[in-house]
């Protein structure tokens, strides 16, 4: 297909997304000494952790079953989507609503965990998931990468999916100067929001990249892909990349690109985890109007140096 053919659609309807992977076995290092003893993931932008928004996200998006890539001490992950008894019976004795939690309450059967024993990378991560995936195809969520648009990013990419089929990715648009440090795609025909992958390039040197359209923590990927990854090929810092598998799966598969209609916040690093927090809060009717003024204020009192 060349950049002037069409996007066509598929024939026949593909199998639905119900199963989502989320590698969520990393140390949070950047964020010590915070993330000693508490996953980075769950972190709290104002008052939701990071994987309650990716899981709210999923669930949109019509996800069922949810599988926990985790590591040693993530057992908070597990333990944020379980019942607590204690917790809620104080409230309702105390007669406080219980609207809160609603978000955490997880049916039994519908999250699972699966353990990381090495840290060997992203793409062995994915893999360490390929007995529960099975045969379906699967959504893949980066908890550190905060999507929030409406409708959600992987709720824009379902309904894609539902036209094209094979295997999806999310991508953004950013400045030329910024793509070395991101993967990018190599673009072919385009429709609307939706863009043929030919190809990607891992953080490409500046005037050398094939496009400013890069990868943003959201992928459907079809089961070959576990096929791949179970090569146990070593690439970039000598771990398994997700990246590289995907790149062995353009042009046997469909493979294409949505481009993200909303906003993204890289919270695994500082400076993007307080602009997320910022960015949500000043969007909020009960408090937007008040950071804002504290926002006003601190500007006020901190003249840059």
């Amino acid at each position: 297909m060349s950049a002037s053919d069409p996007i066509r659609p598929q024939a026949i309807r593909p199998k639905p997304v119900r199963k989502a992977v989320f590698p969520v076995a990393g140390l949070g290092t950047r964020f010590l000494p915070a993330t000693k003893a508490i996953p980075k993931e769950m972190l709290p932008i104002i008052d939701r952790p990071l994987i309650q928004y990716a899981v709210d996200e999923a669930r949109e998006a019509g996800i069922e079953q949810l599988i926990f890539v985790t590591g040693r001490g993530k057992v908070a992950l597990v333990e944020h989507f379980d019942m607590a008894y204690e917790l809620e019976t104080t409230m309702r004795e105390r007669d406080k609503s219980l609207d809160a939690l609603a978000p955490t309450r997880i049916q039994p059967g519908n999250l699972l965990t699966v353990r990381q024993q090495v840290p060997l990378g992203l793409g062995h991560a994915i893999w360490c998931a390929r007995a529960i995936v099975g045969e379906e195809p699967f959504a893949v969520f980066l908890p550190d990468e905060l999507m929030i648009g409406s409708p959600g990013c992987m709720k824009q990419m379902v309904e894609a999916y539902q036209e094209v089929g094979g295997n999806l990715i999310s991508v953004l648009e950013v400045p030329e100067d910024e793509v070395s440090s991101y993967g990018v795609i190599a673009p072919g025909a385009q429709r609307g929001a939706l863009t043929e992958v030919t190809g990607l390039v891992e953080k490409p040197a500046r005037g050398e990249a094939p496009s400013n359209l890069i990868i943003s923590g959201r992928y459907i990927l079809q089961p070959e892909g576990m096929a791949v990854l179970d090569r146990q090929e070593k690439g970039a810092g000598g771990e398994i990349q997700l990246t590289d598998a995907m790149a062995q799966m353009i042009g046997r598969q469909p493979f294409h690109a949505v481009t993200f209609a909303g906003k993204r916040y890289d919270c695994g690093s500082k400076l993007g985890f307080v602009e997320a927090t910022l960015a949500l809060a000043l969007e909020r009717e009960d408090m937007a109007g008040d950071v804002r003024a504290m926002a006003q204020r601190l500007l006020a009192s901190h003249p840059p140096r």
